[in-house]
């Protein structure tokens, strides 16, 4: 039979200590199960298994009918919380031998269970179809040859604003952004962060239901980070006359604030990271013509001192008007995800699996859980906004320039300064003429 904590330690005399004292923690051992104030913190992983696994000695089959409940309830949350697991053809293949046992013992079970996989052929479905544009996206920009798309760029160059033109009412951008942050997040499973962790570890050589595992989705989100922060600066550094650069950077800077009262901030920290670019940050004379308090005030909010400690504070202030929203907008909570990704891998990276005693740390995935579990809460929240899709179409799909394009096009709106920016103004477009004959103006 699974091992328990003792009955007669719920009742232990020091739990009811004076709260003015200083209570010492109660520390167990039973069944291979270490506890302390009646809290599992480690075990061994047959002791776990012994407390967590029925078997046949005390699951027969002919109670069949009492534990089928439990049963449906338990594949209930795993095929809801982790449904990717089953993207694997043997997973899904001991799902349907399941709901075929349960068949024998409980109608209301069997249906259930039928129903579980309604639902979960149609999650699987969805996904599929997401990831399939996401790489017909792909293949359709990497099939874009260099010199065509430099061509393209130029076309967007000679259209003086063309943001400004297209949506000039920094909510609505925001709120165009943010829609594309929650599709992105909410198809993120929370089993791609222990793939993508246990894909940097050569030596887990070892075949199992989750060696053959993607994390498409994960590197897709990090790519719309790369890609919106070079869209930001593209969007900067083309046009010709100071005074459009000089509007676009005003224009952006208003988005990112929008960001921040949003509660997006994987966008909000892409915009300051394309505006500190270098082929952005060189321009002077485009700064100097506008008003950098609010950006001041953004900078510092995503200053990466202290451990992100501003960050960190408005995330925490941003989570907590979420669980007390009245409003869809105000559930709405998305982080910097680089950074997320960060502690998460940190935690996994600097704590064992295992104590010295052989035990699991159970401690350890207890804070893993929690981590991934709040990333789930925010991933589920329903954007409310209103799509705007041609400024939804320019986000995804636009031209952007590659860091060397920038380059070159910041030296063309401002000069270079010293003799090493003028040797690379020189072997930029020295590359770029070369390859692209219609760069010759």
């Amino acid at each position: 039979m699974p091992q328990t904590t003792p009955y007669s330690s719920k009742f232990n005399p020091s739990t009811y200590s004076n709260s003015h004292s200083h209570r010492q923690p109660v520390e167990e051992n039973y069944g291979g199960l270490h506890y302390r104030d009646n809290k599992l913190v480690s075990g061994s992983l047959e002791a776990l298994i012994q407390l967590l696994v029925p078997t046949v000695d005390y699951y027969p089959d002919k109670r069949i009918r009492e534990i089928a409940p439990k049963i449906v309830q338990l594949l209930t949350e795993w095929t809801e919380t982790f449904p990717y697991d089953f993207r694997d053809e043997r997973m899904m293949r001991s799902l349907k031998e399941m709901t075929h046992r349960l068949a024998f013992g409980d109608e209301l079970s069997r249906r259930a269970m039928q129903r579980l996989i309604q639902r979960l052929l149609r999650k699987l479905t969805t996904l599929g179809q997401y990831e399939e544009s996401l790489a017909t996206s792909s293949a359709a920009a990497a099939a874009m040859d260099r010199p065509l798309a430099l061509k393209s760029k130029q076309q967007l160059v000679r259209r003086e604003e063309c943001v400004l033109n297209l949506c000039d009412d920094p909510f609505v951008f925001a709120q165009q952004l943010t829609h594309i942050e929650m599709e992105r997040l909410s198809y993120i499973g929370p089993e791609e962060f222990v793939q993508a962790f246990a894909q940097k570890r050569p030596s887990d050589n070892h075949k199992s239901f989750f060696s053959k595992r993607k994390v498409s989705n994960l590197e897709a989100y990090v790519e719309w980070f790369n890609r919106l922060s070079y869209l930001i600066a593209t969007e900067i550094c083309m046009p010709v006359k100071k005074k459009h650069r000089a509007r676009v950077l005003e224009f952006f800077i208003d988005v990112a604030q929008e960001c921040f009262n949003i509660g997006n901030f994987n966008s909000l920290m892409a915009i300051i990271t394309g505006m500190n670019m270098n082929p952005v940050s060189r321009l002077k004379k485009t700064w100097n013509k506008v008003n950098t308090d609010k950006f001041d005030i953004l900078v510092h909010q995503m200053d990466p001192s202290s451990n992100f400690y501003s960050y960190r504070t408005a995330l925490r202030g941003a989570t907590q008007r979420s669980s007390t929203a009245h409003t869809s907008q105000e559930m709405i909570v998305i982080p910097f995800f680089s950074l997320f990704i960060k502690d998460i891998y940190f935690l996994n990276e600097g704590c064992v699996n295992r104590l010295p005693n052989g035990h699991i740390n159970f401690e350890k995935f207890w804070e893993l859980a929690k981590q991934v579990s709040e990333f789930l809460s925010w991933r589920q929240v329903i954007c409310p906004f209103e799509r705007d899709r041609k400024t939804l179409q320019y986000l995804i799909s636009t031209p952007v320039f590659s860091e060397d394009e920038l380059q070159l096009t910041s030296y063309e709106s401002e000069g270079p300064e010293n003799n090493l920016e003028r040797d690379m103004r020189r072997s930029l477009r020295s590359e770029c003429f070369f390859e692209n004959p219609c760069l010759r103006h």
